[in-house]
Order: C-alpha cells, then sequence, then structure tokens
C-alpha cells in the first residue's frame, strides 16, 4: 500500500500559567492510500489537536508531518495555505456552510480555489443533493447540510478527507446515512478518509482504529472485516 502521509513523534504541548498541558505526546502512524481510519477516544484525549496538525490548521511542539514526500511541518503560511485548499478536505460537525449560498454555491466557492476540482454536478448527484442544490441551507435538513459539507470537501478532489465528529450533532438514522455516504466516497474517490469520533461503535466499519487517550495512541488495529455502516448501532 502507497503511504499518503507519515506521522513521526509528533507532540503537541500548551503552556497555561506554571502548567504544561500536553495535548499530544509522541503520536506515530501511516496512512495508506485509500484507506477509511477511525480515530478513537473520549473528549479530551487529543484527537482534535492531532487532526488540526495533519489537516495544516496548527503547527506541533515537535515531530514531523509527511505528506507523501513532502514535510508539511516544516511549510510557511503560504504554502500551508495551499496545503490546505488542494490537499485537505475537511467536514466538521457542524456544518460550517454558508447561509446566503445554495447548496451549489457552497460546493462551487470551494472548487474555485483549488487546482483540480471535481464536476460540482456529479458529486451533488453521488451525496444525494441533485433535486435540493439550489435550496439554501435554511431549507435543508441537518443531515442535508452535512451532506453539503461533504460534497464541499470531495468537490477540492484533496488526498485525504478529514472528518472531525461527523454525525455529533445527527440521529442515529442520519448518522448511519453520513457515515455510509463518506465510505461511499472512501471507495468511488479511492480517497483517504480520517473520520475522528468518541463513538466506539463507529470503529467496526473502518479499515484501522487508532485508539487515543490523555494526549496519546494507546493501540492501532486493523479490522479483518469492517462492516457496513448499515449495520452500525448505538
Amino acid at each position: 500500500m502507497n503511504t499518503v502521509l507519515r506521522v513521526q513523534n509528533l507532540s503537541k504541548h500548551y503552556e497555561m500559567g506554571e502548567i504544561t498541558v500536553r495535548a499530544l505526546e509522541d503520536a506515530s502512524f501511516d496512512l495508506y492510500e485509500g484507506e477509511f481510519i477511525v480515530i478513537l477516544g473520549p473528549s479530551g484525549s487529543g484527537k482534535s489537536t492531532l487532526l488540526n496538525i495533519i489537516g495544516g490548521m496548527d503547527t506541533p511542539s515537535s515531530g514531523k508531518v509527511y505528506l507523501r514526500d513532502e514535510e508539511i511541518t516544516d511549510f510557511n503560511e503560504k504554502r500551508l495555505t495551499e496545503y490546505r485548499r488542494n490537499k485537505v478536505g475537511f467536514v466538521f460537525q457542524f456544518y460550517n456552510i454558508m447561509a446566503n449560498l445554495t447548496a451549489r454555491e457552497n460546493v462551487e466557492l470551494a472548487t474555485e480555489i483549488c487546482k483540480t476540482p471535481l464536476d460540482i454536478d456529479r458529486i451533488m448527484e453521488d451525496v444525494g443533493l441533485s433535486e435540493r442544490k439550489n435550496h439554501f441551507p435554511s431549507q435543508l435538513s441537518g443531515g442535508e447540510q452535512q451532506r453539503v459539507a461533504i460534497a464541499r470537501a470531495v468537490a477540492k478532489n484533496p488526498e485525504i478527507l478529514l472528518c472531525d465528529e461527523p454525525t455529533g450533532a445527527l440521529d442515529y438514522t442520519t448518522g448511519v446515512t453520513i457515515l455510509s455516504l463518506l465510505r461511499k466516497v472512501n471507495k468511488e474517490f479511492n480517497m483517504t478518509v480520517v473520520v475522528i469520533t468518541h463513538n466506539a461503535a463507529i470503529a467496526d466499519m473502518a479499515d484501522r482504529v487508532i485508539k487515543m487517550r490523555s494526549g496519546q495512541i494507546i493501540d492501532i488495529k486493523t479490522n479483518q472485516k469492517p462492516i457496513d455502516p448499515e449495520r452500525i448501532e448505538w
């Protein structure tokens, strides 16, 4: 398998008065092309800190991150911006889509700033929004808004799709639908998908599971037979 991203001895410490908060401590792992990864851990375990560094939104205290053969932890702000635009797609818990733009316009906005975007209307169809693409976010359900967020991220044609608690604001049925959509994107575009979650049930659909606790990776497990998202229950 081709390595897309390599994390080496990554740490992030914060100074709060006289106290040093160790948000992330000596994390190391590889991500492979076309893999579906779940990073699992409770609140405060360092998942979001790790995701933010991988996504180029934060810098580590020590350690390195490589995309292919490029060290992104050595990038200046200009190159980090280009990395976020062209190499990484983000899906957040609370959608973060523009209220004054239609669903399609939200997706189109993302494609205008990247180098090799995918066809917008095909992506809208893939995420099941062909009939809703001219609606504004206020006219869409929470699940539909998350579909817009996924379409926006995927349309950039990134190497890695980073999803921070993508089902956290959704009910069970809608959440499973979104997980199915993420798996579809993973398979159809051979896109490396990383989902961070506190929900242990979601781990059963992953190719590999990275478990975190207190800022540290405590286990990396391969699922020999990942289950279909439709079979997940929580």
